[in-house]
């Protein structure tokens, strides 16, 4: 295997890559990539759409997704307010990753134990 770390000077792809990670952890943030990923949706879709998480955790993680540049946030000047998330054009460049992580699941996700949500909001089903 190729060494990732380099001299003086160069850059060292494990650092590269650990910021990388960082932009996209946390519990909630690829789940949420996902989603927007599909199409634009509306705050209270995305909750609805992702059992377990809190409307204060969803807030943040939307937030931090949004100062680091993959997510935009419109507000639409109406009553009630009406707000739509979606991915920037920076977040599509992950898409080959996502549909590659897709692809992997379909051959292997039987595969994983199911391990059950013990954290945030219990999904209700209707």
């Amino acid at each position: 295997m190729e060494k990732q770390t380099k001299g003086q000077g160069e850059v060292n792809m494990h650092d590269e890559m650990r910021r990388a990670f960082g932009l996209l952890s946390g519990k909630w943030k690829l789940e949420i990539m996902w989603l927007l990923h599909q199409r634009v949706h509306r705050f209270g879709e995305l909750r609805k759409a992702i059992p377990g998480i809190t409307q204060h955790m969803l807030t943040a993680q939307l937030r931090e997704l949004e100062m680091d540049g993959l997510v935009s946030r419109t507000v639409f000047a109406e009553v009630p307010p009406r707000v739509e998330y979606e991915i920037t054009s920076k977040a599509r460049g992950l898409g080959p990753t996502m549909e590659a992580l897709a692809k992997w699941w379909k051959e292997y996700g039987k595969s994983v134990p199911v391990k059950p949500s013990s954290r945030g909001r219990k999904s209700t089903t209707r």
